[in-house]
């Protein structure tokens, strides 16, 4: 499957794993890049800089295709040291880059000067002409099915996508939503050159996600998420459990709530903690509406496969359909079902 994300990427099908916090690590990014997709590494799910790199180096170990680390730059009290996490990044050899949040000039362009291939994450068409203006090379936008922070616009996919591919001239991957090979087939039908999962990567077998946690997601209905700190101006979409009900009901008392009300339950502490220990209910989960279209935990091999294949298939009939439905097809069909009746 041959497009402009392919091509720059180095892979064999335009799939890209998502960046996840506590999610991106060498077992799952490996297991995406050897099936013919981009495994993304998490920079921030590993303590330290040279945490990193020594991640970086086992993810190598473990797989000869590309695979890529995302740096997701977000304001803070304390932020994390990020130019030492870009150090590494780039000394370490990486060539695919995948930014999110704030994506300041300077990083651009010491990436772009090392010859790295930039991706760079947004909710927003205005914010994907600026990453464009910036140098970078692949917009992946989301739409707000999203896992995460689907932006303060409610715009879904079905919009955002062509809107994206119509305002760029830089190839766009299809984020948020996505969980089959319909979905991809879909996505690229709006232009899309490329699908990033999150979710959907979850639910497989090399995830480091505690198999309680899987079978959530699996268990999970389309209505099984939440949006939590959108009193806040800072808006995520969560899986619906005891904890993110919680913090909605907090943020829903009159008068509204302040983070401080809220911090306890949203410490990605204790997030961490449910993905590795099974409790569903222990912390914040993120998840995307997606869920409702997983019903199984397969390997990234399996489902890669199948996707591309349902993919195709997709695509296939879509072709058909539209034939049928153009002035030449309609007139073959009515004479069809004329000759049928006599």
């Amino acid at each position: 499957m041959k497009t402009r994300v392919t091509e720059k990427l180095g892979i064999r099908y335009p799939i890209v794993q998502g960046g996840m916090m506590w999610v991106g690590t060498a077992e799952l990014s490996s297991a995406v890049s050897n099936a013919g997709g981009l495994g993304v590494l998490t920079a921030l799910t590993q303590p330290t800089p040279d945490a990193l790199a020594r991640e970086i180096e086992r993810c190598r170990g473990m797989t000869d295709a590309p695979f890529g680390v995302n740096l997701t730059i977000l304001p803070a009290i304390k932020p994390p040291p990020y130019e030492a996490y870009l150090d590494v990044i780039l000394d370490s050899g990486i060539r695919i880059l995948e930014t999110a949040g704030n994506n300041p000039k300077e990083f651009i362009a010491r990436a772009k000067a090392r010859g790295v291939t930039l991706i760079h994450k947004c909710v927003a068409v205005r914010h994907a002409l600026s990453a464009q203006r910036n140098g970078v090379d692949i917009v992946s936008i989301d739409g707000f099915e999203c896992a995460g922070h689907p932006g303060e616009d409610d715009i879904p996919g079905l919009v955002l996508i062509p809107l994206a591919v119509q305002a760029l001239d830089i190839p766009v991957i299809a984020s948020g939503g996505i969980g089959d090979g319909r979905g991809m087939a879909a996505a690229l039908a709006l232009g899309a050159e490329g699908i990033n999962m999150g979710t959907r990567f979850c639910a497989t077998k090399e995830a480091p996600i505690h198999d309680n946690i899987k079978q959530a997601l699996v268990n999970a209905s389309e209505r099984d998420t939440r949006l939590i700190l959108r009193t806040l101006h800072n808006t995520a979409r969560v899986f619906r459990n005891a904890v993110s009900e919680q913090v909605a009901a907090t943020e829903s008392r009159p008068g509204g709530c302040q983070f401080e009300d809220i911090r306890p339950l949203v410490s990605g502490a204790l997030g961490a903690a449910a993905l590795a220990n099974g409790d569903v209910d222990g912390g914040i989960i993120t998840a995307g509406q997606v869920v409702g279209l997983i019903n199984d935990v397969p390997s990234c091999a399996e489902l890669i496969t199948r996707m591309v294949a349902e993919c195709r298939e997709s695509l296939r009939v879509a072709s058909e359909r539209a034939a049928g439905l153009s002035p030449g097809g309609i007139a073959t069909s009515r004479r069809k079902n004329c000759a049928d009746q006599h």
